[in-house]
């Protein structure tokens, strides 16, 4: 390459001393064909220079020379940026296997699939950093060259898509007490790392948000990032999980930047929502000052939110414990007395409540949720309940009941003893409360069993995508009045590969729906075409 780059230059200035000008295009053209053109796969593929090579000593200036010399050449570049991606599949295999490695050596499932996602995204960000450089230095941030990471980061990882895998990295710098920690050198690399600005965090740490926004402008699914990272913002806000609201805005800011204001407008609804909430508790408070006879006994806090903006949660008309009634008709007449236009619905699912298990060896505070409190009050009443009669005295449904009792009486803590004593429940099964229960802590906390949330998150943005291509669709053909099949297709992905890259057999389903409802028909004449209705 050092060659061939002496000899065009030579060859150019024997073009400008002695030959006419309009020679020097032709003359060029022809020796950038036999020095490179003619050779290129040899000089790409050489056994011990060739571009792989390159890449793996990095060799800086002779990458450079080379996106110099084959950028002469029409086509020349499609055979380097290949290999650059090539090389760097390798390079992310390799990393996928470290991160497997590290997850094996942990017990539980759970912790070594948190490994494995944590693990990898944290590679493909070193990685992502580290042949950026290339691309800006060498390639000169030639395009072809950035789609070298699309095959990376849309890589599916112990069943996990990248945009889950994204969002459950961001909820573990996010979240407080979350397990993505930086050291100090890592914190001093950070803040050199290609002049992006780093943002201080309470805890002394920092974190480069522009590193993983940088990543998901190559995924493809980039609206089912939005609903995973919107699900998790919101157990962040509601449980107060949250490290702090300017560490969240400031990610939503960088989002916004890069993808714009509908990406991140219902997330910033969410936050500001929080905001309003707490002052709404700060003058509740002074109501019940005010008003002590509708004083509930109960201490509680309540989170009042815009539908609109959250995702959705599932919930039940529980019945629940008379103080928990009281509080809620004493709530809701001091809403309803400053806001006569809005409807409540409480959301009993996200429920955490605070109670006090009076075992016989001590009392332990148990920290549960809404659902659980409710189903552990029936013992107030009754020594032994049967499942039917806990079923039907919670207005719950059977699977919710089940999976309630199931913490209860066969997970970590054993609060409920259960009659036969095996894991599955039936009808006839009969509780009561296990009064010799103890533990070490003073105060503990019973999970609930994990729910399929992912199943419902994709169910969630399948639905969304039909509305987006019904819309894309019927946006292009108002404004073409006709168009042929293979053309519609092709525009509405183009519409709207920005957000997610949609399925081509969705498509024709969306089409053939919105010809029954007489929004498009066939084309009599044309044939393979559809025809507008206004």
């Amino acid at each position: 390459m050092v060659k061939a780059e002496e000899c065009l230059q030579k060859e150019k200035e024997r073009a400008a001393n002695y030959l006419h000008s309009s020679t020097e295009p032709k003359l060029m053209e022809d020796a950038e064909k036999e020095l490179l053109g003619t050779h290129i796969d040899q000089i790409l593929k050489k056994e011990n220079s060739g571009c792989k090579v390159l890449l793996c000593n990095e060799k800086v200036e002779d990458l450079s020379r080379m996106f110099r010399l084959f950028s002469r050449i029409t086509g020349g570049l499609s055979p380097v940026s290949k290999i650059f991606q090539e090389h760097i599949n390798e390079v992310a295999m390799s990393l996928l296997k470290q991160a497997v490695d590290a997850a094996t050596s942990k017990k539980s499932e759970k912790d070594a699939v948190s490994v494995l996602e944590l693990g990898y995204v944290r590679k493909i960000l070193d990685l992502h950093d580290k042949y950026m450089a290339y691309v800006v230095t060498c390639f000169q941030n030639n395009t072809l060259f950035h789609k070298a990471f699309e095959v990376v980061c849309n890589k599916n990882v112990a069943g996990c898509s990248s945009a889950e895998m994204f969002s459950t990295y961001c909820d573990s710098i996010l979240k407080k007490g979350g397990t993505e920690k930086l050291s100090d050198e890592e914190l001093k690399r950070t803040l050199t790392r290609h002049g992006y600005t780093a943002i201080l965090f309470e805890q002394k740490s920092l974190y480069n948000y522009c590193q993983i926004v940088k990543l998901l402008t190559y995924i493809s699914d980039k609206d089912l990032f939005v609903e995973f990272h919107r699900k998790k913002l919101g157990r962040r806000l509601i449980f107060d999980k949250s490290g702090n609201d300017e560490q969240e805005r400031s990610l939503l800011s960088k989002l916004k930047q890069f993808f714009g204001a509908q990406f991140t407008s219902k997330m910033e609804g969410m936050l500001n929502d929080v905001t309003v909430a707490k002052e709404q508790q700060s003058k509740y408070e002074d109501y019940k000052r005010a008003n002590p006879e509708s004083n509930p006994s109960v201490v509680t806090n309540v989170q009042v939110l815009t539908t609109g903006h959250w995702p959705s949660y599932k919930t039940a008309d529980i019945n629940l414990p008379s103080e928990m009634v009281k509080y809620v008709e004493t709530f809701s007449q001091f809403y309803h007395s400053r806001t006569n236009h809005r409807k409540l619905n409480w959301i009993y699912s996200l429920g955490i409540c605070n109670v006090n298990g009076k075992f016989k060896p001590k009392d332990i505070e148990l920290i549960v949720t809404t659902y659980q409190a409710a189903l552990l009050s029936l013992f107030n009443e009754s020594e032994r309940l049967s499942f039917s009669e806990i079923v039907t005295q919670l207005n719950l449904s059977e699977d919710d009941t089940v999976r309630v009792l199931h913490s209860l009486f066969c997970a970590k803590y054993k609060i409920l003893n259960k009659e036969p004593s095996n894991r599955t429940i039936s009808p006839n099964d009969v509780f009561e409360f296990n009064h010799k229960f103890t533990d070490k802590m003073k105060r503990i906390k019973v999970p609930l069993p994990p729910s399929d949330e992912k199943k419902k998150i994709m169910d969630d943005v399948n639905k969304d995508r039909r509305f987006a291509i019904d819309a894309a669709l019927v946006r292009i053909m108002k404004s073409r009045k006709i168009m042929t099949h293979q053309n519609l297709v092709a525009e509405c992905v183009e519409q709207l590969s920005r957000m997610f890259k949609p399925d081509i057999k969705m498509i024709k389903r969306r089409i053939e729906d919105l010809i029954t409802r007489e929004y498009l028909e066939r084309d009599k004449v044309a044939v393979n075409s559809y025809r507008y209705l206004a």
